[in-house]
């Protein structure tokens, strides 16, 4: 956990953000405003709608109503092709790797590098610098995806998505079946993030992952906002509470006021 103020610039802020399914509400008036440098871990029960408002943030839903800001300016979010061209990447959980192909192949897949032919010295050489810039344990970039460890997996997908030099990272349950070593790597990688100034939204139902990396927890419920706790000024016991509903009034209100 971060002990540090967070005061730079807002990347990401939403305004009365709501998506209806039919009659279904998946997320009514929901507010969030993230910063530079920041890891937000985006919580709450199943059925909260994290899914649907990573969704609207990736370009796969739109929102029915509400505003989406980047850096302070308003933007539709109508397609993935429009989230990545706003500085928004996305590593989903299932990580859309191919382990048949190696590191340098999966950066590349869908952008190779060509002058006349692929240039794989440049592809090589860039995989090797975004490796190194996460420090991640990577043996080598022509070693095939199935080979890797789930912790060496995040890292290459963390690190494809910053070929598109966004200014937003959102990542859903990455530790998700990790042990406790792969696990580390990944939250160091999620560190590392911050560290070079990017906004980050963690997607994670572990407490421990939580509480090690995330300077703010915002928490939905039934598809509202159900409190935004500081990291270092609240409790599990709290951010529970917030998430089952049992949250009262004081409690909520005081979330809202270590957020500002």
């Amino acid at each position: 956990m971060s002990n540090k103020t967070v005061t730079s610039e807002v990347v990401l802020s939403l305004k009365n953000v709501s998506k209806n399914f039919g009659a279904v509400a998946a997320l009514t008036d929901v507010e969030l405003d993230i910063r530079a440098g920041e890891v937000v871990a985006l919580v709450g029960d199943n059925g909260a709608g994290k899914s649907t408002l990573v969704k609207i943030l990736a370009g796969v839903h739109p929102q029915d109503v509400g505003v989406v800001k980047i850096a302070g300016q308003e933007v539709h979010l109508a397609s993935p092709s429009d989230s990545i061209k706003y500085g928004i990447a996305t590593v989903f959980q299932d990580l859309a790797l191919c382990d048949n192909l190696d590191v340098v192949q999966n950066l590349f897949l869908g952008r190779q590098l060509r002058r006349h032919r692929l240039d794989e010295v440049t592809m090589e050489t860039t995989a090797w610098d975004l490796i190194r810039q996460l420090r991640a344990k990577i043996p080598s970039v022509r070693i095939p995806i199935a080979s890797l460890s789930g912790g060496q997996r995040q890292s290459v997908a963390i690190a494809r998505s910053l070929l598109g030099n966004p200014k937003l990272i959102m990542l859903d349950e990455p530790t998700a079946a990790l042990g406790v070593a792969q696990t580390a790597e990944v939250l160091n990688l999620i560190e590392r993030l911050r560290d070079r100034g990017l906004a980050v939204i963690l997607i994670s139902h572990n407490m421990d992952d939580i509480f090690a990396v995330a300077d703010r927890i915002a928490v939905l419920r039934l598809g509202r906002n159900n409190g935004i706790f500081s990291a270092n000024q609240t409790s599990r016991k709290e951010v529970i509470e917030a998430i089952t509903g049992s949250v009262d009034n004081a409690v909520t209100q005081r979330a809202e006021a270590q957020s500002k």
